[in-house]
């Protein structure tokens, strides 16, 4: 991360319980109320694609109040982050108004996956450009960014959308779909296969819940074909991408000097992913996604699909055994 800085100010009302990180995150009470952030925190870094130094702000917001985002710079509406709002899935998720094209925001994805991963329902996003800092291509640091500023639980019951029954969006060999689950939070079972000899077919089951999402999915990076980073580059994409926030592959050659963080780092990246786009739902969901080969496009239109049939879901009051 370029750098960190913590804003003394904390937004809480009388009816809030001021909690460590590490109890706030890991106990089974986080998953029954809302929980925001216990003060505000900022982080500086590079865009991915803009290449421009970009400034994040995440500020506490009141129960009910959901993840929403502010552009600082050219003073945009509040962008909620919402599917029906997510408008780009062309290599990031991007949020944007339907009105003006120019208030947007991109790469959502990352801090969306570590607010979902920390248990985080309520908060401002205010950044000061046209999309995320992409750090180091994980949410590793946006997981720093959350516990510096530590979770305050508040007074509302937090509500969990429950899968009712499959839904499934396809494009070509690709899928998505969401599967009823008797399980109370959210797994993932992700298949990739590429023709790169270093990235190859990779599958993973994945539960997601705090720890285990902090030990085995937030480091694990963005990745690219080196083959494919000059067209990006024609099209005014990844004009910040670097061997510093992200894996670059060239058919077997890992680029990147120091290698891998795991052996299996694309497909954890590509569940990272699928989390921060299922959160975009406005609530976590409960159930079972399973994917292949997809991305964002795939997992928005899977959301859309879902909320256009009231029978395959419902809201139900979150449950301490999803922790």
């Amino acid at each position: 991360m370029d750098s960190l800085s913590l804003d003394p100010r904390t937004l809480l009302s009388v009816t809030q319980e001021i909690l460590s990180p590490v109890s706030a995150l890991n106990t089974r009470d986080a998953t029954l109320y809302q929980h925001t952030l216990g003060k505000a925190v900022t982080g500086t870094g590079t865009g991915l694609h803009t290449g421009k130094h970009i400034q994040l702000t995440l500020t506490p917001a009141h129960a009910g109040h959901g993840i929403v985002f502010q552009r600082s710079d050219i003073g945009g509406k509040p962008l909620p982050a919402l599917f029906s709002n997510v408008h780009n899935t062309r290599l990031s998720t991007v949020l944007s108004e339907t009105e003006s094209s120019e208030n947007r925001v991109a790469t959502i994805e990352h801090l969306m996956a570590a607010l979902a991963g920390c248990n985080i329902d309520n908060v401002l996003v205010t950044v000061d450009g046209p999309e995320l800092p992409v750090f180091d291509g994980s949410s590793r640091d946006f997981i720093s960014l959350i516990e510096s500023a530590g979770a305050t639980r508040q007074h509302k019951i937090r509500q969990c959308i429950e899968i009712l029954r499959p839904v499934r969006v396809e494009h070509g060999d690709s899928f998505a779909e969401l599967l009823p689950s008797s399980d109370a939070g959210l797994t993932f079972s992700m298949g990739i296969n590429f023709s790169a000899q270093a990235i190859g077919k990779q599958n993973l089951e994945f539960k997601l819940t705090p720890q285990a999402f902090r030990q085995d999915i937030a480091h694990c990076r963005t990745f690219t074909l080196l083959k494919e980073i000059e067209a990006m580059h024609s099209a005014g994409l990844a004009l910040g991408g670097s061997l510093d926030n992200a894996i670059v592959v060239d058919e077997e050659r890992i680029l990147n000097e120091d290698g891998l963080r795991c052996d299996d780092e694309f497909v954890r990246h590509k569940i990272l992913d699928a989390a921060g786009d299922m959160y975009t739902a406005g609530a976590p969901l409960r159930g079972h996604f399973c994917g292949y080969r997809s991305g964002h496009g795939l997992n928005n239109m899977l959301l859309r699909a879902l909320f256009a049939d009231s029978k395959a879901w419902r809201f139900v009051p979150a449950s301490a055994g999803t922790n």
